[in-house]
């Protein structure tokens, strides 16, 4: 549908060895190119020396064969793919984010949102900070520089900066020595450790990432941990765990995180079955057939032709190679592409009964189109099921929906959407069934759905000040 976008996925090497890794962190952050298509960087790290590549577009864009010869070797690595959500979409906000300081070296790669983004600038700029991105992530490096000025160490600096900020946020942090990985206290969004059979550890969004790269996986990252990385060992500072409520995103499972992940511990595709099978769960309607939206409503719609006994079947031809930079201006042209992209199957959908499930709607728009697509085909009758509740909240802590008003479900019923989007009946997944997809002791932030915020938010105040700030 009309997705909103998660923001970027991150990616650290360490090696003993001086090797290429810039090529390894290319493979990885291929693999995590679902997180973020706005913009792609590594930064080498070659005993202090850093070098960095980063710009707009896909990571094989940005990447070509001569940029990665052009890398030095390294003993640590750290990419990064991102789709903005705090900041202005400019070349100039990609990351990793480098910068020189008197105790050295540091790059930085960062996953999330922050939600005191706007009092941690104001703050900094009046101690002498000059920002040169309109990132929140900027906001993170000069923190943790400001501490390291008066630390011991730089794991002493992170541990400082960490609780200073408030929001989402993990991180991949390169220090002269050290490779440096860090999970907000709740746990908002993932990451994983890895290590390869020739003893390199890495750390990522996904595990998907570890398996592109070679890596088994080792354990995911917990919530408020910070893992340090260097010649003398794997070091974990968890004083921070366990000292706020646990907060995955809901949609890391419904949506964000590719089906062959493991987020904490639990597979992704097993999730989005689950969130099938409960869809179809009392539900009475009469079909022919279940199909999904390419590609997140693929595994929810599986899930309930098995729980349904309803066939499954493929209904849409997605085409893989519009990119990011496909143009459509006008109204006109971007029916054309919607087409383009996503073609029903004629054969398949004419004269028959659709269930046709998706994972979420978030304005309807696109939804609409998709409906009128399947109905120009032939469909008899169409039945929507989405594998998450009704979106009615904005979201701070990663997702470019910054206000209810932009949200369908937010503005009418159920009964109201579905005449909007002119389908026969709709069904959306429930909170309480929701939170039953991930095993007993995982919590899941549904803040979203049932507007209950995990922790004390500055959101409206503090993000619209920064955003406002930042586009003058």
């Amino acid at each position: 549908m009309e997705h909103f976008h998660e923001e970027c996925g991150v990616f650290g090497i360490f090696s003993k060895h001086r090797k290429d890794v810039a090529s390894l962190s290319y493979y990885a952050l291929y693999s995590l190119q679902h997180r973020g298509q706005e913009s792609a960087g590594i930064v080498v790290n070659d005993d202090g020396l850093l070098t960095c590549y980063k710009d707009k577009g896909l990571v094989s864009e940005v990447f070509t064969n001569e940029h990665l010869h052009a890398m030095p070797q390294g003993h640590i690595a750290i990419g990064h793919v991102r789709y903005g959500t705090t900041g202005l979409d400019a070349k100039k906000n990609a990351q990793p984010i480098c910068i020189n300081h008197m105790n050295g070296n540091l790059a930085l790669a960062h996953n999330g949102n922050l939600v005191n983004s706007y009092e941690l600038r104001k703050e900094l700029e009046s101690t002498g900070s000059i920002f040169y991105t309109t990132s929140d992530t900027e906001s993170i490096v000069y923190t943790i520089v400001h501490e390291r000025l008066t630390s011991k160490s730089i794991e002493e600096a992170v541990y400082k900066a960490v609780q200073k900020l408030e929001g989402a946020f993990s991180l991949v942090i390169s220090s002269p020595s050290k490779l440096i990985a860090v999970r907000d206290p709740h746990g908002f969004r993932p990451l994983c450790m890895g290590q390869r059979d020739d003893g390199d550890i890495v750390f990522a969004s996904e595990t998907c990432a570890l398996d592109a790269v070679g890596a088994k996986f080792v354990r995911d990252i917990l919530p408020g941990e910070i893992v340090t990385v260097s010649n003398s060992g794997i070091h974990s500072n968890k004083s921070l765990c366990e000292t706020c409520p646990k907060s995955l995103c809901a949609f890391e499972y419904i949506y964000f995180a590719r089906s062959d992940s493991n987020i904490d511990g639990y597979n992704v595709h097993m999730a989005r079955l689950k969130c099938g099978e409960f869809l179809a769960q009392n539900d009475n309607v009469e079909a022919d057939l279940v199909i999904g939206v390419p590609d997140s409503g693929l595994d929810a719609a599986l899930g309930y032709a098995n729980a349904s006994k309803i066939p499954y079947t493929h209904g849409f031809v997605k085409n893989k190679y519009i990119g990011r930079t496909f143009i459509s201006p006008t109204t006109s042209q971007r029916d054309t592409a919607l087409n383009i992209k996503l073609n029903p199957i004629r054969d398949v959908i004419n004269g028959k009964r659709i269930i046709l499930v998706d994972d979420s709607i978030v304005r309807g728009s696109t939804c609409r189109k998709i409906i009128r697509a399947l109905r120009q085909a032939g469909a008899k009758e169409i039945h929507m099921r989405i594998s998450s509740p009704p979106f009615i909240g904005a979201c701070y802590y990663g997702t470019d929906i910054d206000s209810p008003d932009n949200l369908i479900a937010n503005q009418h019923t159920i009964e109201e959407i579905a005449k909007i989007i002119e389908v026969d009946s709709l069904a959306y997944l429930t909170v309480d069934q929701l939170k039953q997809i991930v095993p007993h002791g995982h919590e899941l932030c549904t803040a979203c759905f049932d507007l209950k915020y995990p922790t004390k938010v500055h959101t409206h105040s503090s993000k619209s000040k920064f955003e406002n700030k930042i586009k003058q």
